[in-house]
């Protein structure tokens, strides 16, 4: 089984960033250790700042992969592009969140890839990402 992990902006700063929301660990060492949690899924990586370079993953991946857990960051909530992109490959995604979205700002409220995914996970901390994991997981054993 394989999983794309698509992470958005400023999330390569988790740890060191804004700590009373997304906590003080790492993002990527919480990542690496997803080989030992899951046996049997090879994972992807990847993360950028630029909304463009995240389309062009989300279809490079899109068709290949059996699963897809995106963080858009930001662009969760200004990206109809990263939706659309999402829509137009064929494998599921989970949209994921450390944060509780749905308790800070309104803007962070509204979702422009929600619609786009199968499943949504937020407020978990980085288990968010376990979640979503685990969710993709029970997707394709069915």
């Amino acid at each position: 089984m394989k999983i794309s992990i698509i992470n958005g902006p400023n999330l390569n700063l988790v740890g060191v960033r804004e700590p009373e929301i997304y906590g003080n660990r790492p993002l990527n060492d919480y990542l690496s250790e997803f080989a030992d949690k899951f046996r049997g899924v090879d994972f992807a990586v990847f993360q950028s700042n630029h909304e463009g370079d995240i389309i062009d993953e989300i279809q490079r991946v899109g068709f290949d992969v059996d699963g897809i857990v995106i963080n858009a960051g930001g662009y969760t909530h200004t990206s109809v592009a990263i939706g659309d992109a999402l829509r137009a490959v064929t494998a599921p995604a989970v949209e994921v969140h450390i944060s509780d979205i749905n308790s800070r700002e309104p803007y962070r409220r509204v979702s422009m890839i929600r619609d786009a995914c199968v499943a949504v996970y937020a407020g978990f901390g980085l288990e968010s990402y376990d979640k979503a994991v685990e969710h993709l997981i029970n997707i394709c054993e069915q």
